[in-house]
Parts: C-alpha cells; structure tokens; sequence
C-alpha cells in the first residue's frame, strides 16, 4: 500500500478528511444501503419466478451488504471522535475492528451459500430444477452493471476521505459483482440443459466471497499490530528529512500504521555545539516537513542527537541515510 502522496490532491485529500470524513462516509454508506435493498429485492423476486438457485444466493450476498454498510457507518463514527481521557492516541483502529467484523459477515454468508450449493450437487437435487428463467439472466446482467459502479463510486470517496473500512464496502461491492458473472454463467448454462451450472455457480460465488472475506481480514489485521509502511514510503520519508537544513545524520527512523493513519519516531543528528533553541527549531522542521508532505502521517515524533560536527561531516551522506 502506498502512502507517498505529496502535495496537490494529498493535501486536498488531508483537508477533505477532516472536515467532512464522517459526513461523507456516512452518507456513501446510506446509498450502498438503498441500492443494495432494491437490487436484493429485484434480484430475490428474479430468482424466485425464474427458478435460479443461483439468483437467489446471489441475493442473499447483496442483502449482507447492508448489514456490512450499517457496520461501516458504526465504525467510521466511532473512529471520527475525538482523542480523549481514556483514548489519548484517538480512535482510528476502529475502522480495523469494523473491517474485521466486515470479514466474518462475508465469510458466514459465503459459508451458507456454500453449503446449500454442495447439498443440491451431492444430493443430485438439481436434476429436478426448472431451466431458470430469461428473467434471471437479465437480473444477473442488472447486478454486474450496477454493483460494479457501486464499487467504483464507494472507491472513489474511500479513497477521498482516506478510509479502511470504506474502502473494505467498496470491495465487498466488486465481489458480488463477481458473484453475480458467475451467477450468470450458471443461468445460462443451466437454460442450455445443463441445470448442475446453476448450483455450481453458487459454489463459485462461496468462492467469491471467501476471498474477499479473506483480504479484508488481512489488511485489517496489518493495521492493528503496528506493521510499518512500505519501503519505497519509508525511503521518501528519509529523503525529506535528509534535505532539511541542519540534519547531519538519521540515526534512527520507525514507522508504524495506526488504523488508516501512520506514526513517525525518527532520531536525527545535529551539530552538538548548537543551542537547544537551535536543536528544537531543526526539529520542529522536521515535524512539519515530514505532516505536510505526507498527510496520512497522524504525528511524528523527532529526537535530536548531538554530533562533532566536521569537515567529513558538512554534509548528509544519502547513501549512509538509506
């Protein structure tokens, strides 16, 4: 994951998440909401009259993207409050927690889907299924075409604001679009004589949602224990500081994710024979340079070691920096 943006749309982006990151999320949410409810219905009543097991599960997936946007809206505006008493590093992990329980709703409904698919193959219950209906073909066709622009549009304001859990919805959008291409194949294969494609694309969307279930767990999870930012990110970082005007030396660098945020603890050397006030204003640059040109940056912490300052050490080594 790459969080190297500078400047132009990266500051936009910062000053958008603080105003509004709530409002937006929220309000993206409550559209996933809506369009989910009418596709689930039209895609549930498709399934039903045209006979298309496959609809149907691909209906029940749709339907658990509801409860998925109510977990993201709960989420997002626990993780929007303020820093506090009890909670002095803020909330942000929050958005993890809600991108976990995301997980295991993906992965309950994939797990039912699954099981009633295998239960009609093993049982040889498809054999005695109506050929699904044109009805359901047009439904799936529907389905591809507006979960893929609800992936899209949610992506788009994930991406605005900054946020996990959003950005969790948006592919929870693309994996039932997926499900629904293989919800397509199985209807047309089974109006072609071959009803065991219906339950077989069932089996293919438990698949579907397995997956994804599995990389929201993931990224989720990568956020919560600490892990640092990626290399290419973290030599952008060091450049930044390396430039700045009295660092002689970067003696230490950490970084750590914090949720969608990231903390910086960084260890800089400076000229020993410089007064404290000197020292401090060299690494209030620093802090400043390092929040400005990385937004998703939350706070950075600098720590000044003094050095003898000489002819071999008049200017920064990059290579010794890296």
């Amino acid at each position: 994951m790459d969080y190297s943006m500078k400047n132009g749309n990266s500051s936009e982006n910062k000053e958008l998440s603080k105003k509004n990151f709530t409002d937006i999320a929220t309000y993206v949410s409550k559209m996933s909401i809506l369009g989910n409810v009418l596709l689930s219905i039209v895609k549930f009543l498709a399934g039903v009259f045209a006979h298309s097991g496959a609809m149907i599960s691909d209906a029940i997936h749709s339907l658990s993207d509801v409860l998925s946007s109510v977990i993201v809206i709960v989420g997002i505006r626990i993780a929007a409050k303020d820093s506090d008493k009890n909670h002095p590093y803020g909330h942000e992990r929050m958005e993890c927690i809600a991108a976990i329980v995301l997980s295991f709703v993906l992965l309950a409904t994939g797990y039912e889907i699954g099981k009633s698919a295998v239960e009609h193959i093993v049982g040889g219950s498809y054999k005695i299924l109506h050929a699904p209906g044109l009805l359901a073909l047009l439904a799936a066709m529907v389905s591809i075409g507006v979960k893929e622009g609800m992936f899209w549009y949610t992506r788009y304001y994930a991406k605005a604001i900054d946020s996990s859990a959003l950005m969790a919805d948006a592919w929870h959008h693309r994996s039932d679009a997926l499900s629904s291409i293989g919800a397509l194949i199985g209807i047309a294969g089974a109006r072609m004589g071959y009803p065991i494609m219906d339950p077989l694309a069932s089996l293919l969307i438990c698949g579907f949602i397995a997956k994804a279930a599995y990389e929201i767990f993931m990224d989720a999870v990568s956020k919560l224990i600490d892990t640092s930012l990626d290399y290419r990110t973290e030599i952008q970082m060091k450049q930044t500081i390396a430039f700045r005007e009295g660092v002689y030396s970067i003696d230490m660098f950490q970084t750590r994710m914090f949720g969608s945020k990231v903390y910086v603890d960084v260890e800089i050397g400076v000229d020993g024979s410089m007064s404290l006030v000197e020292a401090h204003h060299i690494a209030e640059d620093v802090h400043k340079t390092l929040e400005h040109e990385f937004p998703k940056i939350k706070h950075v912490m600098v720590h000044v070691n003094p050095i003898d300052i000489t002819e071999d050490t008049c200017t920064p080594d990059l290579s010794k920096l890296m």
